[in-house]
């Protein structure tokens, strides 16, 4: 399993239209992708699960890959959420 821990800074917080675009890139992995915070974990491939966690700016969040193609899913992740300007 990989994981990495990043601190959301888009002023927002992981708003409806990064998030998708998050889910979209989760969605094209084999491995079960998940994101945490503050003791929830959600389904990172399902939009709903990730906007019900109300994440706000200024929080640490764990992003979570374990399957046969984690370490590309992890990497392509968190590049999208820089990408998105979400995360430093």
């Amino acid at each position: 399993m990989k994981q990495i821990s990043v601190l959301v800074i888009d002023p927002v917080g992981l708003h409806a239209r990064p998030a998708t675009v998050a889910v979209n890139a989760a969605s094209k992995f084999k491995s079960e992708v998940k994101v945490a915070y503050k003791g929830r974990t959600v389904n990172m491939k399902s939009i709903m699960g990730v906007m019900s966690l109300g994440i706000p700016t200024q929080s640490e969040v764990v992003v979570s890959c374990e399957g046969e193609d984690e370490e590309v899913a992890i990497a392509t992740i968190e590049e999208v959420l820089r990408a998105q300007k979400v995360i430093a």
